[in-house]
C-alpha cells in the first residue's frame, strides 16, 4: 500500500495541479511502511493555530483529493486490512491499515508525528513540557525551613 501512496504521490507531481498533493503522498507512503510508534493528527491540534490546510481551503482539498485519489486508496487499505485479520499475527497490521484508510479520507491539514508528540498535542501540555519523559517522576525539592513569623504558601 505504500507504494500505491507513492505512485499517487508521483501522479499528483506529473499533473502539477497535484503538486499541493504529492508531497503528502510521498510523507503517507513512507508512514505505511513504518506506522508504529506513529499517529496522524490534525495541524491546528498540534501547533494551536489554523493555517491554509486546516481551514476552508483544507476542506476543499480534502474533498478534491476524496473524489480522485482518496476512494481507492481507501478500498485497499480496507481489503489489506481484512486480508491481515486472517492471521493472528496480522492483526496490529490490519488495525494500522484501519488507521490509514481513515486518513485517506481527508489527508490534507494532517501531519505525522510520534505518539508522544501526539498525546502532549491531545492534553494541550506546554511546549517546554512535551520533551519530559513522561514515566520519569519529576524531582521536587524541599524548601528551606521557614524563619519565625514567615509562612510559605
Amino acid at each position: 500500500m505504500g507504494l500505491g501512496w507513492w505512485l499517487a504521490g508521483l501522479i499528483c507531481a506529473v499533473t502539477i495541479v497535484g503538486l499541493p498533493w504529492a508531497k503528502s503522498c510521498f510523507v503517507i507512503g513512507q508512514f505505511t511502511f513504518l506506522p508504529f510508534g506513529k499517529e496522524a493528527i490534525n495541524r491546528a491540534e498540534l501547533k494551536g493555530v489554523e493555517d491554509i490546510g486546516t481551514g476552508a481551503l483544507g476542506f476543499l482539498g480534502n474533498v478534491v483529493w476524496f473524489l480522485t485519489a482518496g476512494v481507492w486508496l481507501g478500498i485497499g487499505h480496507i481489503i489489506t486490512a481484512l486480508g491481515c485479520f486472517i492471521t493472528i499475527i496480522g492483526i496490529p497490521f490490519g488495525l494500522q491499515h484501519l488507521k490509514l484508510a481513515l486518513l485517506t479520507l481527508a489527508p490534507v491539514g494532517k501531519t505525522i508525528v510520534s505518539k508522544y508528540d501526539a498525546d502532549a498535542a491531545k492534553r494541550e501540555v506546554p511546549d517546554f513540557m512535551q520533551h519530559f519523559d513522561s514515566e520519569q517522576p519529576i524531582a521536587v525539592v524541599p524548601r528551606a525551613p521557614a524563619a519565625s513569623g514567615q509562612v510559605h504558601t
